[in-house]
């Protein structure tokens, strides 16, 4: 898939000391999930056991992730999509607007480490499938996601972030990428991630403006 490098508007904010601290360690907290569930499975996966490789407490796990689903779901780039539509053309409409937004998301995950990323991403779409805990979970945390998608599209469109066509256009956006990652998965990661979001994306329609 090709990606748009549109820059965003403003200059991006540096990080201070104890933030890169706090993602450090979260970053190591997933590192050792993932290592320990690629060895002996989710379900023979304990917090004690990511603690003690990740060198940190259960208690520092529990601070950083309140369950053990929530650590191989958090993605660190979810919340830039609401910060990434805010910079785009305001004439823009509003479906482009989110596809760029993903799209430039992605990119920024895959900057670092593409293959680590690449191995988290298709582990987190296998787990979606076989484990009922973490498809549950992740359909809470497509949830909250949608909440901040409905702030970006409300500013987008001249409409209230409760306004009915609002909430229903963000949450079925959320629920079609939760299917895609699933379908994803169930075909065993072939596929071009990037290119099933596009073919999801394309079955919407533009949400248009609320007029004056």
């Amino acid at each position: 898939m090709t990606m748009a490098r549109t820059p965003v508007r403003g200059p991006a904010r540096q990080l201070g000391l104890r933030e890169r601290k706090k993602i450090k360690t979260r970053m190591a907290i997933r590192e050792a999930t993932y290592d320990l569930i690629k060895e002996q499975g989710y379900d023979a996966t304990t917090v004690e056991q990511i603690a003690e490789r990740a060198e940190v407490s259960p208690s520092t796990v529990f601070r950083y992730f309140p369950t053990k689903e929530d650590i191989v779901l958090t993605d660190e780039y979810d919340p830039l999509v609401e910060d990434l539509m805010r910079g785009r053309p305001e004439d823009e409409p509003v479906l482009e607007s989110v596809r760029w937004a993903i799209r430039e998301a992605m990119a920024m995950a895959f900057t670092d480490n593409p293959e680590r990323q690449q191995e988290e991403m298709v582990l987190r779409a296998r787990l979606a499938v076989e484990v009922p805990q973490v498809r549950s979970r992740l359909m809470e945390s497509m949830s909250v996601t949608g909440h901040m998608l409905c702030r970006a599209i409300a500013e987008r469109t001249g409409r209230a972030e409760q306004d009915l066509e609002v909430r229903v256009y963000s949450m079925a956006l959320m629920g079609a990428m939760l299917e895609t990652l699933v379908y994803w998965g169930e075909h065993g990661c072939r596929d071009d991630l990037g290119e099933l979001i596009d073919r999801t994306l394309d079955t919407f329609q533009d949400l248009p403006r609320r007029l004056p």
